[in-house]
């Protein structure tokens, strides 16, 4: 069935028909009539599932019939894990309401701009505000933006929100914007955790989730390639040019490792770029636009990529160093085979990560066959476990480890 079969109105139609939504996926057929008939919804939802549109498309709709006069207020809050995930829901706002006879004033407010200019844009009018949640309350702190016209709440990546700290930040959000509004939140997991948040924004959700929502997974291709570290460079440019992949995302460990590899690249004629949290947001913004445009064939990227990137022609997702968290291969491979499209997905592991992907894959549900490539085989020996060491589950790390890296995470990503 089209989009028509919501009673949206026709300049929304339009604005679908313009960058090619023809039929709505599983996640917006459930959603959208919800949020019409003004439900709270708590909704699972995996990344690649038209999530955005789900809760932009009626919002839009819902906004146009209530416009009053005067200056925009704000009606609308949505937060967001990610600086780039931000931006793409105020892009979607604009892109599906560009034809509305009054077109919603958009505001984005993220780290690594100007929080003064950001505060300016909203007292000038608005309609709509996405936020990072952290920069959200540096911008409420201000106490000069009014809250009390808000009609809807959207949390969008729950679960990565919650890594983030936003458990400790929800009472401060919650306290700031009337009672009586619209909850919608959206998440890839429901861990108990996020059932508490929920709990605390609402008690009268309607819980959807999309039975066979792995099926994106199912249209990849799943590749791992057993290789020694120090030829997984040499390698993964064979595979580029023996498979004549064309865009190609490569997961890497940390920043200076994703710029020296992508120099490296560049010295053989390779179109490549790097991107993480370090990079001021002028140059994401237009490392991310390039790429899009295809003026980018491989980025390598920390996991500030692993969610929100809607970019819809990756070819190849490669996992160049595997994710710390099990749950995490999944939300990368997922940048490919997008909007119905197949993908690539492909792993290196050596003797040191063997037990780590097995893990990957009890809690993935995936069993894949190793490979070695000719040329570059697996060398040397698995390193020996000490007598009465405990099994390597991921890698396990102290509390001060994890401590340190859940605040360089959220220096990453909220700026």
């Amino acid at each position: 069935m089209p989009f028509s079969k919501f009673s949206l109105s026709s300049q929304i139609l339009d604005a679908l028909q313009e960058v090619g939504y023809n039929r709505p996926t599983p996640i917006q057929n459930k959603v959208i009539p919800l949020v019409l008939d003004a439900q709270d919804v708590m909704a699972k939802a995996q990344t690649g599932s038209g999530k955005s549109a789900s809760f932009v498309l009626p919002i839009l709709e819902l906004l146009s019939q209530r416009r009053g006069e005067g200056k925009a207020k704000i009606k609308v809050l949505v937060l967001t894990p990610t600086r780039e995930l931000t931006l793409q829901v105020a892009d979607t706002f604009n892109t599906f309401g560009k034809y509305l006879e009054t077109k919603p004033k958009v505001v984005s407010v993220i780290g690594g701009e100007s929080i003064g200019d950001q505060l300016y844009k909203i007292q000038q009018g608005c309609d709509v505000l996405v936020a990072t949640s952290g920069r959200f309350l540096d911008v409420l702190n201000k106490k000069q933006m009014n809250l009390s016209h808000l009609e809807f709440l959207v949390l969008d990546e729950a679960d990565k929100m919650l890594n983030l700290g936003f458990s400790e930040e929800l009472d401060a959000v919650l306290e700031a914007i009337p009672p009586q509004r619209q909850n919608l939140m959206f998440s890839a997991t429901y861990p108990q955790k996020i059932l508490d948040i929920a709990a605390k924004i609402t008690d009268k959700a309607v819980e959807v989730s999309i039975e066979g929502e792995e099926q994106t997974v199912e249209k990849i291709e799943q590749r791992v390639i057993e290789v020694n570290r120090d030829n997984r460079g040499p390698l993964l440019r064979h595979l580029l040019k023996t498979e004549k992949y064309g865009q190609v995302l490569v997961f890497m460990a940390n920043r200076r490792a994703t710029d020296n590899i992508a120099m490296k690249f560049k010295k053989y004629g390779i179109a490549a770029q790097s991107f993480h949290g370090d990079l001021e947001q002028e140059e994401r913004n237009e490392t991310l636009k390039d790429f899009k445009e295809k003026k980018i064939q491989v980025l390598f990227a920390t996991d500030i990529a692993a969610r929100g990137l809607d970019i819809d022609d990756i070819e190849c997702v490669v996992n160049f160093d595997l994710p710390r968290s099990p749950a995490d291969y999944i939300h990368r491979i997922g940048r490919t085979a997008r909007a119905g499209r197949s993908g690539k997905a492909v792993s290196f592991i050596d003797h040191e990560e063997m037990e780590h992907f097995k893990l990957i894959e009890k809690r993935s549900g995936i069993k894949l066959e190793r490979e070695q490539i000719v040329g570059f085989e697996l060398t040397g020996e698995a390193p020996k476990k000490e007598k009465g060491s405990l099994p390597v589950k991921g890698k396990g790390k102290s509390k001060k480890d994890k401590a340190r890296e859940k605040a360089a995470q959220e220096a990453e990503n909220r700026g």
